[in-house]
């Protein structure tokens, strides 16, 4: 599947993009695990819409696509799912995070929750 307006960053770069945006309101972390999954670790400032929710992609719909969107999962693979359903709706600026929190995790940048 082609996704043309898909960036992909690794964790690092990914905490950098998020400290030079922090007060961009155009400037989105949205994480697609499951809420119990998002309420144990997730990255600071972060929005929450399951990937496995059976609306999922009415939730995305509801979404401004005009807006830069950070996208993370657990490892990478509900995230990347999601980048693409997101292209194919029409959003024009995509960022799947690789490795997702795991690797975000193992590379010691920091996790709110509980």
């Amino acid at each position: 599947m082609p996704e043309d307006n898909i960036k992909n960053l690794g964790p690092r770069d990914s905490f950098l993009l998020i400290l030079t945006r922090k007060s961009d309101r155009n400037f989105v972390i949205l994480d697609v695990r499951t809420p119990k999954e998002y309420e144990i670790a997730r990255i600071e400032g972060s929005v929450n819409l399951d990937r496995h929710s059976p609306t999922f992609e009415a939730d995305l719909e509801a979404l401004d696509r005009k807006k830069t969107y950070l996208v993370y999962c657990l490892v990478g693979v509900r995230s990347s799912q999601a980048a693409g359903i997101m292209e194919r709706l029409g959003f024009k600026d995509v960022i799947n995070m690789i490795g997702g929190i795991r690797q975000w995790h193992r590379e010691g940048l920091p996790i709110s929750g509980r």
